[in-house]
């Protein structure tokens, strides 16, 4: 489509040197009929017109039943396939287009088939290992790792980034030089709303990087308002941190204002940060809900992030 900055995997990768901007997209749940799931992609593009992203990320939703101890806020809904829901109703979309896969949720065989087939020229994929060690999976990551790397027509990879772990243990950085060994070539982080953990980690990733002689791949950042305190809570349970008071103001005052302004001020920090630091980086903007308030938030952050980066 007409709006889409960079039109290949490759172009959208080198195109991270100077900061690309991209928008997260939920698939629409497994029980919808095949007209409502075209109108909710037709209604999402329609949305991103006007605003020139330079690619799109498509999320694999798990229910990530061993994540917490806690009730999971929203209830789990199965969610269509991304890859189905790219190929059946985003056919107008021209750009670059991010696949995550949950390879917990795969056979080796089922991921084996949808990498030999993507088309790698425009499809990337992010591979997301289990919630957490005590989740039933099909297929490990460091499995999926394996099968892709012996794929000579896999779509270029990426992996997750979160900043959170490395506040608590010092060593995500050594984690995404891991994956990047095993075939990474870009990260996508965890929403972000805590600047000095996201600064600590891209920095020790960018200069252990350059200490051991390589170069630092891209590092999308994500970000996402929040416009109540139930997504507050949602957000709470997926294990992003929220200044103290930031969580006072969105359960207190206004919540979306006070988050959307937060992001705002986060994304400008990041930007110059990773400029700063001559990393390769990119923008990722989301709404964790379905609510019409924070999908509408979504897209006017997405706009002002456009302007910040030029």
């Amino acid at each position: 489509m007409e709006f889409a900055r960079a039109t290949t995997a490759g172009e959208l990768l080198a195109r991270a040197r100077d900061g690309v901007l991209l928008y997260g997209l939920t698939p629409p749940r497994q029980t919808s009929t095949p007209a409502q799931a075209a109108d909710i992609a037709a209604a999402a593009l329609a949305r991103l017109r006007s605003i020139e992203v330079d690619g799109l990320i498509l999320y694999d939703v798990d229910a990530e039943a061993d994540r917490s101890d806690a009730p999971r806020p929203f209830p789990f809904l199965p969610m269509m396939d991304p890859a189905h829901f790219l190929e059946g109703y985003l056919p107008d979309w021209a750009g670059p287009v991010i696949v995550y896969r949950a390879v917990a949720k795969y056979t080796g065989p089922e991921l084996d088939a949808w990498l030999s087939a993507v088309d790698r020229e425009r499809v990337l994929t992010v591979l997301v290992g289990a919630a957490s060690r005590h989740q039933t999976v099909r297929t490990t990551l460091p499995e999926a790792y394996r099968l892709h790397a012996g794929l000579s027509g896999a779509p270029r990879m990426g992996g997750v980034a979160i900043a959170e772990r490395h506040a608590a243990s010092g060593s995500e950085h050594g984690r995404m030089q891991r994956k990047q060994d095993a075939g990474c070539e870009f990260f996508v982080s965890q929403v972000c709303y805590d600047l000095d953990h996201t600064r600590d980690l891209l920095s020790d990733y960018a200069h252990g990087c350059r200490d051991a002689g390589r170069e630092p791949r891209a590092v999308v950042l994500t970000l996402s308002a929040c416009g109540s305190a139930k997504t507050l809570e949602f957000m709470n349970w997926l294990g992003i941190e929220v200044p103290r008071w930031l969580q006072a103001e969105i359960t207190r005052g206004e919540p979306l204002s006070a988050s959307y302004e937060q992001c705002v001020l986060n994304a400008r920090a990041l930007i110059a940060y990773c400029r700063r630091l001559g990393l390769p980086f990119g923008i990722n903007v989301e709404s964790l809900t379905n609510r019409k308030l924070e999908i509408d938030a979504s897209v006017d952050l997405a706009r002002e992030v456009r302007k910040l980066l030029g």
